[in-house]
């Protein structure tokens, strides 16, 4: 039998202005339809666009090309059947419960009776009854978070939104708070029609959904459609949870094309992933330690150094550029450079990681030799920032500075003053100490 279609994402991309003015393309002709009765969950790496869709379908932002549906007709901003939880709560502090879930009803035409009522069966049925007069200030971070679930539901919607709503709770708080969800959804408790979230974990994502749409690429684009067939209650230690946890990990990391081969390096502007050396070499410990061949599956890697997948692909992202470990088959496997770095000690490991930086990192080189042409041998970071504002945003290119500083100053290719955010060499010969007296 047929499910209605409630959300459909036909030929959507998006795209923002730069600083510049320049266009900066997030999402990429996505195609996605969500059933009637179904939980899908967006996976993929950040910045690819996952929150974005989201939203598009709350009508907080228009598509750039390509059409975003609800029941047949286009969005064009906030929809009476669409809520949205957020990671962040979102609560306004100067409202106590009662007052900040009755605002899910403002965009409906009810008299304060009806208002109340609802309200209230929102606040019990998520479990908060007898908080109604607090403070979000009086309230745990699961309770603050059960507000902003409440707020959602008290207007009925059809779909349901969440972006990373468990990601700010402890881990018991965010087990405790997924399962009451899981079980007011089965037992048809609150009237959502279906439930589209974004999640940073492999684990959470197949406890709760049904379909799994992994997204990959700047810009994102949907690299594949998992359904997952497990009955619940899910028992994340089964062989088959297990399975399927290896075979996501599987699609993340399969490039559809290299990432960067022999033939092609990444740009200028590459989007540096964020991941600081000790990190890095913590992951190449765990591959040395925990296996016999220099291989360790992705999900007994993530397992042991308790990651969540946000977390650990940065690090393979980097490790994969800098020539030091190579992901196969869902594997990590050490490159012959990782083995050296592993085995070197504290100058040696310097020099290695200053020479994959050189060789491998177009930003990295490129400081470097601004640094050498100029007579003082000092350049100001202004001048890497405005070139990296040509391809991206203001607060990517702030980003992307920082992690090359972190790694070049470990590397100690060349120095960085923070106070005055100025470039210089880190060791000048004594050539260039006699010139600059």
């Amino acid at each position: 039998m047929n499910r209605e279609i409630l959300v459909g994402l036909h030929g959507v991309s998006k795209q923002f202005k730069g600083p510049e003015r320049q266009p900066i393309v997030v999402l990429e002709n996505v195609n996605i339809n969500l059933h009637d009765g179904e939980i899908v969950a967006l996976l993929g790496k950040s910045g690819s666009g996952k929150s974005t869709i989201l939203r598009m379908i709350a009508g907080l932002v228009p598509p750039t090309s390509g059409e975003v549906l609800y029941r047949g007709h286009a969005i064009k901003g906030s929809e009476a059947g669409i809520s949205m939880v957020f990671q962040n709560f979102a609560l306004f502090p100067w409202l106590d419960v009662f007052e900040n879930v009755r605002l899910g009803l403002e965009a409906q035409k009810l008299n304060t009776s009806e208002q109340r009522r609802r309200t209230l069966e929102a606040i019990d049925m998520i479990g908060l009854d007898g908080f109604e007069s607090a403070y979000p200030k009086e309230l745990s971070g699961g309770m603050r978070q059960r507000v902003g679930f409440a707020r959602a539901v008290v207007a009925a919607p059809d779909v349901l939104l969440m972006d990373e709503p468990f990601s700010a709770l402890d881990v018991p708080t965010a087990e405790t708070l997924r399962d009451d969800l899981l079980d007011l959804w089965q037992e048809k408790k609150i009237p959502t029609r279906a439930i589209l979230m974004v999640s940073h974990g492999i684990e959470e994502s197949l406890l709760l959904a049904d379909r799994l749409l992994i997204l990959d690429g700047t810009p994102g684009r949907i690299k594949d459609k998992l359904p997952i067939t497990l009955e619940h209650p899910r028992d994340r230690n089964s062989t088959h949870f297990r399975s399927f946890v290896d075979r996501i990990y599987r699609v993340i990391t399969r490039p559809e094309v290299p990432l960067f081969g022999m033939s092609e390096q990444p740009g200028l502007d590459y989007r540096l992933p964020g991941a600081n050396v000790q990190q890095l070499l913590g992951m190449l410990d765990a591959v040395r330690e925990e296996s016999d061949n220099d291989r360790l599956e992705l999900s007994e890697l993530a397992d042991e150094l308790e990651m969540e997948l946000d977390e650990v692909f940065p690090l393979i992202e980097a490790l994969d550029l800098l020539d030091f470990a190579h992901v196969e088959a869902g594997r990590l496997h050490l490159a012959e450079q990782g083995v050296a770095f592993l085995d070197a000690d504290i100058l040696e490991r310097k020099v290695i990681f200053g020479h994959a930086l050189l060789e491998r990192v177009p930003l990295a080189r490129h400081i470097v030799s601004a640094i050498e042409a100029e007579e003082d041998h000092k350049v100001d970071e202004e001048a890497f920032l405005s070139e990296l504002n040509e391809s991206l945003t203001e607060e990517e290119a702030r980003r992307v500075l920082e992690v090359v500083v972190a790694w070049g100053r470990y590397a100690e290719i060349f120095a960085y003053d923070y106070d005055n955010g100025e470039f210089s060499l880190e060791n000048p010969t004594a050539e260039e100490v006699s010139e600059e007296e």
